[in-house]
């Protein structure tokens, strides 16, 4: 029998892309499962070192593997991800029993450790993690922008894209295992293209994909503000696999923050593409993420935040409070917004954007709706629409009795009724 490998991603859908990878690698030499709590004999930690929080949930993870080689319950323990690239000398000195510590780009070095052959011939492929009907693709690795409170740049460095030819066949992959959505991650979208075909290359990119047989939802995370790409409004709004939605980490809408950040948009030209943005593709639904707490954010400036909310009736959208990273330009900031008053803004604001979901929502009650099926639970079928991705947004609930629906396919629903955050319908 083959050893078991329990690969444990934390972090973003990045981070699972790569665990993935690193999966397809290694299934033919072990018994591969992802379950965090599967016990197996080699444990490999793919972590996250994000913010504060994302660095200690990976490092209480990595010390329980380390009690499990203590007990005897697990003979290996591999660390990887970006808290490794960031702090790998730190982990090595600190945390005795680890059998490997890696960064983000050692993939080959990692199979050396497990006693696995690198296999060219995978490149593109992967063993899915997610439902068979949806799968991320990550379009480019690393970032190019300097914003003054992230360190992705640091652990992930420079911006490299991928080739459209490359993604069209690891496209063509996914469609051939059952993949209906895929869902482009990178750290900035919008500047997929510049660095190897010498222009913003996303619209062209898309096209593509949506010539794939199978393929019906193609949806954006991650698209940057700041000199947002011209055609990528026409493309969303005139390919109909193209899904109108849009995720766009805004942070702020104060200038004064904005040029602290190193944004490079300020607030007024912020408020002139989130209008454009509308205006173009009617129907768009908006996820945003804003950053509270940042150093020197005076109540007046957290107002004006959330007036822009108000004004702005984001479908969709996330709170973070400050947190101070290290070897940023940030970091040097006084951090002088106090811990409670950081949460406080972020319950102001959410409390703020649950209304305005709760009234987006009503105002869809006795429309039909495509839905995609992604689970059952009990007499629930659990889905979504084109608005929503997986995990982070709306979902759709179907009471459905009388007829089985097929997870993975799509229905026509009537909505009857609305709350907060999700929407319940029938299959007309």
């Amino acid at each position: 029998m083959k050893n078991k490998i329990n690969i444990i991603t934390l972090g973003c859908s990045k981070n699972l892309v790569d665990s993935e990878v690193l999966m397809n690698q290694v299934q033919n030499d072990y018994e591969v499962v992802y379950d965090s709590n599967e016990k197996a004999e080699v444990i490999v930690i793919n972590t996250c070192g994000f913010i504060h929080d994302a660095k200690e949930e990976s490092i209480d993870t990595i010390l329980n593997a380390i009690e499990l080689k203590k007990s005897g319950e697990t003979k290996k323990v591999i660390v990887t991800g970006c808290l490794s690239e960031r702090y790998k000398k730190e982990l090595t000195k600190e945390l005795e029993g680890v059998d490997g510590i890696f960064g983000v780009n050692e993939l080959p070095e990692i199979l050396k450790s497990l006693n696995v052959d690198y296999k060219k011939e995978l490149v593109g492929e992967r063993l899915l993690t997610t439902p068979k009907h949806y799968a991320y693709l990550k379009i480019s690795e690393g970032c190019d922008r300097n914003c003054s409170f992230c360190a992705i740049p640091l652990i992930r460095g420079k911006h490299i894209s991928k080739s459209k030819e490359e993604l069209v066949s690891e496209v063509e992959f996914l469609a051939s295992k059952g993949v209906k959505e895929v869902i482009l991650i990178a750290q900035d979208l919008t500047y997929y293209g510049v660095d190897n075909y010498k222009k913003r290359e996303l619209p062209d990119l898309l096209n593509r994909i949506s010539k794939v047989e199978g393929i019906e939802w193609i949806r954006l995370h991650y698209t940057y503000p700041a000199n947002f790409p011209k055609g990528l409004l026409k493309v969303m709004r005139e390919n109909p696999k193209v899904c109108s939605y849009m995720d766009m980490p805004l942070q702020h809408i104060s200038s004064r923050i904005l040029r602290s950040m190193k944004r490079g948009l300020g607030g007024e030209r912020t408020i002139e593409l989130v209008n454009n943005i509308k205006k173009e593709v009617p129907d768009v639904a908006l996820r945003t993420t804003l950053i509270v707490g940042y150093p020197g954010e005076t109540e007046e400036e957290f107002g004006e935040l959330m007036e822009f909310v108000k004004q702005s009736k984001f479908e969709r959208l996330g709170v973070f409070t400050y947190s101070p990273e290290e070897d940023t330009s940030a970091f040097k900031l006084n951090d002088d917004v106090p811990d409670d008053v950081k949460e406080d803004r972020k319950d102001r604001l959410m409390m703020l954007q649950q209304e305005i979901s709760y009234n987006l929502n009503k105002q869809k009650v006795g429309s039909s709706i495509k839905v995609i099926i992604d689970r059952k639970e009990e007499n629930n079928f659990i889905g979504r629409t084109e608005y929503d991705s997986p995990e982070v947004d709306n979902e759709v609930i179907i009471n459905q009795y009388k007829t089985e629906l097929s997870i993975g396919s799509f229905y026509n629903v009537t909505i009857t009724d609305s709350d907060f955050f999700d929407l319940y319908g029938e299959v007309n």
